[in-house]
Parts: structure tokens; sequence; C-alpha cells
């Protein structure tokens, strides 16, 4: 399943040459995640209440084409499970024409009481 996220480029985004700095691509791809994962009902408050912290263990951006201020976009999100990770590929395109400005590649882990784990039931909500 792919999730879609649409959004705009805010003007205090951009740096001096009128492109998004690239700081604020792993905003994008973060929202974006927070908001598939807000469609399957997950709460990262609830999770930590139950003592499970989903941590980022290590991101990969390839830019491909500058996004602008006022510049409308969407961030694509497909997960899959590699052994302990949760994997985000997330790509952003700039809409309307689609053209592609940056790929992603988004691990993460999750630690259960404070060690490395994997919960079956968080496993089975992300997957489904």
């Amino acid at each position: 399943m792919i999730h879609e996220n649409k959004d705009r480029v805010r003007d205090y985004e951009c740096d001096i040459q009128g492109i998004v700095n690239n700081a604020n691509y792993q905003h994008y791809l973060e929202h974006a995640r927070h908001q598939f994962l807000r469609t399957k009902n997950i709460s990262f408050r609830e999770l930590h209440e139950q003592g499970i912290d989903c941590v980022v263990a290590r991101v990969d951006m390839r830019f491909k084409y500058p996004l602008r201020g006022m510049d409308e976009y969407v961030v694509r999100t497909e997960l899959k499970k590699e052994g302990l990770r949760y994997v985000f590929m997330q790509d952003i395109y700039r809409l309307p024409d689609e053209q592609l400005c940056l790929k992603g590649r988004v691990e993460v882990v999750c630690l259960i009481n404070g060690k490395l784990g994997d919960d079956e039931e968080l496993s089975n909500l992300l997957l489904s």
C-alpha cells in the first residue's frame, strides 16, 4: 500500500537561492510518516506509554530536482520490513507535473522497554 501526503512549500523553508533547504526535506518525510501512522490509528504517545519507542536509525535522501517556494508536492510512502527494521521508502514529487524531487529511505527500529526488539502487534498494524 502506498500512502500519499500532499502539502505545499512555505517560503521560509527556502534558502537564499529560492529552493527548499535540504534539511527541510527530512521534515517533509517525517510528517508524511506520521500521517501514514495516523491512518493506521497508531499514536507515538500511546506506544511510548506502552514502553515502545520507534526511532529513526538511518536516513538516505537522494536529491533529484529542487522544490521552490509555494510548490505543491506529494510524498508517497511505502513500508516494508527487513528483520527488526521498518523501512519507509519515501519519494517526493512536485505537483502537478509529477517531477521526482527526492528519493528517500528511512529505517526505523523499535526499542521495547529500552531494548531493541520486535512487537508483533505493531508489525501487524503497520503492514496491514
